[in-house]
């Protein structure tokens, strides 16, 4: 006698998934929920235009250069210990962020956040390989997928409600009762990883990628305050190329790197990566200065203007739902080179605003660049970790993780000379917005072509089976 099978998702145990969706959320909202906020933080703390960057940037350049040494430390001392530091880290810091007294407060409390977050973001991917198995492996990585793709959206939601109906500092007070939720949830239900005794932690490759990162993403923000050709530019410029050049001999000698450069010179990873840092760039790094143009310009509130936001939010967030299944045997290359191409279309669909343009004219563009952040959030790390040998996937996740945060930091920098050049020049702010977007666009587009001409990954299955980060 045959009984109906139970439904995948009924068999799912979703303490795990809760606990680590949770942080991931918190985190990836905070890349962006002060974008809404930084009108009335500017206002209130008298930061000025490079500070207001600095608070976004400083969050995002921190989560970005630790990810790599965080997930090797994570090896050793344990993913689950790891997981539940950076929450308790995350959460300090939040606190810290709203009770900030002055600029530079906020500033030092986002990077310290940003390293509470790159402890838990690192270590996502290794706590649900531990905690699922087969087909509810595929349904967990699906959800956590779809996380993703929304959160970073629905971060000017999120800061806009809570900004305009408290305050600005709500928009990191709201994180205290969500993370001790998730501590809790996640002391119970999640499992320690950890890998072999013998691991270290290559500490010198680790300062060496943090300082490139640093040096890089200073450099861009502020070029545009002290010129392209002044000495403090090409000073930290030369310096984070020397940092990078540093970190690259560092691991090509080191017997436990941080990143196996071969990985990025025999197979399709390398493409992948940069595919991962344009689409940041591209798709979130002009955000910031929308809110912007939307508040003092358009004389929007904080809620209105992250409702402008929800064409992205709410359609990244079903197409990275609902489509991953379809797209899942489709050719990894083709799919990300498709995902990049609709944000470029959207970019560029915003490239005509001009001084007379309304709120209105972003919402086809916003929503058609969420088309393509819900094709590619859940595309990217299933092609990273195709990319590699099994036992590899913890770096590779690791890696793109890094990718993705570093290019959404050097892109808010850089845009942001687009941005602030153009209101310099005399330009009216919503064509200063709209060369913004053209950049970002142009930089998408760019992305999918050389997506299109990696013959490597040309014929690389999205579904390509892998025991992600196993640990013994």
């Amino acid at each position: 006698m045959s009984s109906t099978p139970t439904p995948i998702a009924a068999r799912v145990s979703w303490a795990p998934l809760l606990a680590v969706c949770l942080g991931t959320f918190m985190l990836l909202v905070d890349v962006s929920v002060v974008n809404v906020a930084l009108p009335p933080i500017g206002r209130d703390l008298g930061a000025s235009f490079s500070g207001l960057q600095w608070v976004v940037d400083a969050y995002a350049l921190a989560l970005a250069a630790l990810l790599l040494l965080v997930g090797a430390l994570a090896d050793v001392v344990g993913g689950k210990r790891t997981y539940l530091a950076g929450l308790v880290l995350f959460t300090l810091a939040s606190l810290a962020c709203g009770l900030a007294p002055s600029e530079e407060a906020l500033i030092a409390a986002r990077a310290v956040q940003g390293a509470g977050a790159a402890a838990m973001f690192a270590t996502t991917i290794a706590l649900l390989d531990g905690a699922y198995a087969g087909a509810a492996r595929g349904v967990a990585f699906g959800v956590w997928g779809a996380t993703n793709g929304a959160a970073a959206a629905a971060g000017p939601i999120v800061g806009g409600l809570l900004t305009e109906a408290l305050s600005w500092r709500w928009a990191f007070f709201v994180n205290v009762p969500i993370a001790i939720a998730a501590v809790a949830i996640a002391r119970r239900s999640l499992r320690e990883s950890r890998a072999p005794r013998d691991r270290r932690v290559d500490w010198a490759g680790g300062a060496a990628f943090t300082l490139a990162a640093a040096a890089a993403t200073f450099a861009l923000l502020r070029a545009d305050a002290v010129g392209w050709g002044s000495a403090q530019t090409l000073g930290c410029g030369a310096l984070a190329l020397a940092a990078l050049l540093t970190f690259a001999a560092i691991e090509r000698r080191a017997r436990q790197p941080l990143l196996d450069l071969g990985l990025l010179r025999r197979g399709p990873l390398g493409g992948i990566l940069l595919a991962g840092a344009l689409y940041s760039a591209a798709a979130f790094g002009a955000l910031v200065y929308a809110s912007i143009w939307l508040q003092e310009a358009r004389g929007l509130g904080p809620i209105a203007t992250g409702l402008v936001m929800v064409p992205l939010a709410a359609v990244s967030f079903v197409v990275a739902a609902l489509g991953g299944r379809r797209l899942h045997d489709w050719p990894a290359s083709r799919v990300l080179a498709g995902g990049l191409a609709l944000v470029a279309l959207g970019d560029l669909l915003m490239a005509p605003l001009h001084g007379g343009s309304d709120w209105p004219a972003l919402l086809l563009g916003l929503a058609v660049v969420g088309v393509g952040v819900g094709v590619i959030s859940p595309t990217l790390p299933a092609a990273a970790l195709a990319a590699v040998p099994g036992e590899r996937g913890g770096m590779a996740a690791g890696a793109l993780n890094t990718a993705r945060q570093l290019g959404l930091a050097l892109g808010i920098a850089l845009l942001g000379n687009v941005y602030g050049g153009r209101l310099d020049a005399g330009a009216a702010a919503g064509a200063a917005l709209g060369t913004t977007f053209l950049v970002a666009g142009l930089a998408a587009a760019v992305g999918a072509l050389l997506t299109l001409v990696e013959r490597r990954s040309a014929n690389l299955p999205i579904s390509r089976e892998h025991d992600v980060c196993r640990r013994s």
